[in-house]
């Protein structure tokens, strides 16, 4: 099934990296198309969605998530465009930052809805991004809270029970993650970056499959923050011990081997951070041996 490759270039959910400065992941992909993404894949191109506009306008910290309603209507449209790819090709889209989820997250759940099935997410990522009001007086940024926001936790006008606790697997987080204890009493397997390595990245790709393969399909979300910050400090948020390119490319490749893996998201690169594209080559070069599977 070929691959289209659907542009989301939002940035609504991160805070700015500087005052006054507007996140640079909304130009990641142009960066990526730039360096080659559509070629390496023989993808098709299925476009792109504007996104709103970056202002934060009066929000202060304790007003709740900034950009709610500009996110919020984000992904609906985003689900839109996601629900008419997918099962037609294999959806690969770029962010801009993790907010993207709550839009592929609102595709899968409505088509699960729809025909009775029930499908699940691989949460490839640096961090949790389980922030929510029951565990943190500090939300406002959405980017760090889409996996709360996805699995029901949150502010009202975002939340929304897109994927089950028990159809989620998080791969790639650090030893110090905060969520670590709260994702294992809520039944959220995870494997942190440390424990793929000392596994191996294709064991840890098939004991996720081992659950995921259970269900009638399921979603793969990468944010490149999983790379360790040697390998890739384009992020807003580089933590160490990380995984390096070879060790992701080997991981995707084992999940989007699976004949239920419906699609993939890509988050938080950022250009603004890259200004002779030589992390854009490196991540498209990931991208394309673990994405080798889905190149028809």
């Amino acid at each position: 099934m070929a691959i289209s490759i659907v542009d989301a270039p939002t940035n609504l959910g991160l805070r700015p990296p500087a005052p006054g400065v507007v996140p640079g992941c909304a130009k990641a992909p142009a960066a990526l198309r730039e360096a080659g993404l559509l070629g390496r894949l023989a993808a098709a191109d299925a476009g792109g969605l504007v996104a709103p506009r970056y202002d934060l306008g009066e929000w202060q910290p304790g007003d709740g998530v900034f950009h709610a309603s500009g996110i919020a209507s984000y992904a609906r449209r985003l689900a839109d465009r996601v629900a008419g790819l997918i099962g037609q090709s294999f959806p690969l889209v770029l962010g801009g930052d993790c907010t993207v989820l709550l839009g592929t997250g609102l595709a899968l759940r409505e088509r699960a809805l729809a025909e009775g099935r029930r499908y699940g997410l691989a949460f490839v990522d640096g961090h949790s991004d389980f922030r929510h009001p029951g565990n943190s007086g500090d939300v406002g940024a959405a980017a760090g809270e889409d996996l709360a926001l996805a699995t029901g936790r949150g502010q009202a006008d975002l939340a929304s029970r897109l994927f089950e606790d028990a159809d989620v697997v998080v791969l790639g987080i650090r030893e110090d993650d905060e969520a670590r204890g709260e994702l294992s009493s809520c039944g959220i397997g995870h494997r942190t970056a440390l424990e793929i390595r000392k596994a191996g990245a294709a064991e840890s790709a098939e004991w996720a499959r081992r659950r995921l393969d259970e269900l009638d399909g399921f979603w793969v979300h990468l944010d490149v923050d999983v790379l360790d910050p040697a390998v890739m400090p384009c992020v807003d948020a580089p933590a160490p011990e990380g995984l390096d390119h070879a060790e992701l490319a080997e991981l995707l490749a084992g999940l989007t081997v699976a004949p239920g893996c419906l699609g993939v998201e890509v988050t938080i690169f950022d250009p603004d951070l890259d200004p002779d594209g030589a992390y854009a080559k490196a991540l498209v070069d990931t991208l394309a041996r673990g994405l080798a599977p889905r190149v028809s």
